[in-house]
């Protein structure tokens, strides 16, 4: 059963997200980390960019996989976690811990659209 934290929003593309003074912080989740396995690579936007809601930001690569990365929310990049460029290790050891951009947030009814704990953990069943 994949660490689920109450206290979070989800999309259905594994990303994790929560919110605080307009700037919403992104990362995967435990599902989305113990499923691609050990984690090799990770490509992240610039400070200064655009994302729209649902578009790519960047991409996740183990050992068995690539993934692209999902915004939750439209807005702009203020600020990423270069400790994960040369670490990205840290995402399979704290996937909660270990964010990967902050957004300030166009519009915060976006993020309250994500998905509660509750809806996003049989989406970790299937």
């Amino acid at each position: 059963m994949a660490n689920i934290p109450s206290n979070l929003k989800y999309t259905k593309e594994h990303e994790w997200a929560s919110l605080n003074d307009g700037i919403v912080t992104v990362g995967i989740t435990d599902f989305a980390q113990s499923s691609l396995g050990d984690i090799v690579f990770v490509e992240l936007p610039a400070v200064g960019d655009d994302l729209d809601k649902d578009a790519t930001f960047g991409v996740v690569e183990s050992i068995k996989s690539a993934s692209d990365l999902y915004s939750p929310v439209s807005g702009e990049v203020v600020e990423i976690n270069e400790a994960l460029v040369d670490s990205p290790d840290m995402l399979n050891a704290t996937p909660y811990d270990s964010w990967m951009v902050k957004i300030k947030v166009s519009s915060s009814s976006e993020f309250d659209e994500l998905l509660s704990d509750q809806d996003y953990a049989p989406l970790c069943e299937e």
